[in-house]
């Protein structure tokens, strides 16, 4: 597969961007073995990409859909109608949170992503006098470390790319790669999600297929989706944000939830992170098509892992940030949610998922609420 690549300056030039679609490189063949996603599982890297997903690419890319200097991608489908059918979708005002505790103790990173640590809490200041008067205002104050995706997170649309060749490889809409520094992302950072407002969708795809969690590295197919929307009794439409659930929190043994098949809960962190169930390279047709803005799941790598083929190495970023523009977030904690649609048979809500606005960051976290 042949891939658009870029001059290596930053910067927004309409012109030469529009025009990158003309100009190709070949992905290199890198011989030495590497290490991916998870630190003790091998990257494959094929000689060649199978021409089935580019002709995957080729059917769901939205390159200049919005015009060529678009930092948003499928978030700009989100407009006042998708809002009003969020704001329709409430019955009865419950918020539920769908972010996982941030602390040293509640973290779920291992170490097999490289520098994503867990949180890391310090005081700075306790009961600290700030006037003359010893008896009378007193401040705390403390300080957090974390990686911006150790947790429930969006990723922004900088965070993967095709490649890190001579010309830096490229990112969303023909952006180059080399726009990220040692600074951050000069284009498609996080900041650039003012507001994440919109209706929400669970597609509970453990409950649709009958099962508590779906089993260890179970590839997600889109009619597995179709399944979950056939549960839920209502279609994805444009501008909807779509959560899906394989069940995978249980694993981390949340205060409230149950263990798994009525056993007593058990923290395996192992577990969670892999193998795990996950989206397929199909599955993004399936969200183009209906013109999701988002999508986001409860597992640590949102797609199949490992991966359903040793040809591509996590094709599904490379389709949701890159190619299509679309948004995605991990480790959500759905299953509170889940209980609440399956209760009461109503699977959409308001859902604020609006990131923290870090500048230049290519992700953040982000504690959802979904108001029924």
């Amino acid at each position: 597969m042949r891939v658009p690549v870029g001059p290596g300056v930053p910067g927004p030039d309409a012109a030469r961007r529009a025009g990158l679609r003309q100009s190709y490189r070949q992905i290199p063949t890198v011989p030495e073995r590497r290490f991916g996603y998870n630190g003790g599982v091998p990257a494959p890297l094929p000689a060649s990409i199978p021409a089935s997903f580019a002709e995957v690419v080729a059917s769901v890319t939205n390159w200049g859909r919005w015009g060529p200097d678009d930092q948003l991608g499928t978030l700009n489908l989100i407009d006042d109608a998708a809002r009003r059918r969020g704001l329709e979708a409430v019955v009865d005002a419950r918020p539920l949170p769908l972010g996982l505790p941030m602390s040293a103790a509640d973290g779920i990173q291992l170490g097999f992503i490289k520098g994503r640590i867990n949180p890391e809490h310090t005081m700075i200041s306790v009961n600290e006098p700030q006037s003359d008067d010893p008896e009378w205002i007193a401040f705390s104050e403390d300080i957090v470390t974390f990686a911006m995706q150790c947790a429930t997170h969006w990723d922004s649309l900088a965070h993967c790319s095709y490649g890190a060749g001579p010309d830096g490889g490229v990112l969303y809409n023909g952006y180059p790669a080399a726009s990220i520094t040692g600074e951050g992302a000069s284009r498609l950072g996080i900041q650039n999600i003012r507001t994440l407002v919109t209706r929400g969708i669970l597609l509970d795809v453990a409950r649709a297929t009958g099962v508590e969690l779906l089993a260890p590295g179970q590839a997600i197919q889109p009619a597995d989706l179709d399944a979950a929307v056939a549960l839920a009794g209502v279609e994805p439409e444009p501008g909807d944000v779509v959560l899906v659930r394989t069940g995978q929190a249980a694993h981390l043994a949340l205060p409230g939830r149950p263990g798994i098949g009525g056993a007593d809960p058990v923290r395996d962190l192992v577990a969670y992170t892999w193998p795990t169930p996950g989206l397929t390279v199909g599955t993004a047709s399936w969200f183009r098509q209906r013109d999701v803005a988002a999508v986001a799941i409860d597992t640590m790598v949102l797609e199949v892992y490992p991966c359903e083929s040793e040809d591509l190495f996590l094709p599904v970023h490379l389709l949701h940030l890159t190619e299509m523009g679309m948004t995605q977030g991990q480790n959500w904690f759905l299953d509170e949610l889940a209980d609440a649609c399956a209760a009461d048979g109503r699977y959409t809500f308001l859902l604020d998922a609006t990131p923290i606005p870090f500048t230049g960051a290519l992700g953040a976290p982000v504690n959802p609420i979904a108001l029924r």
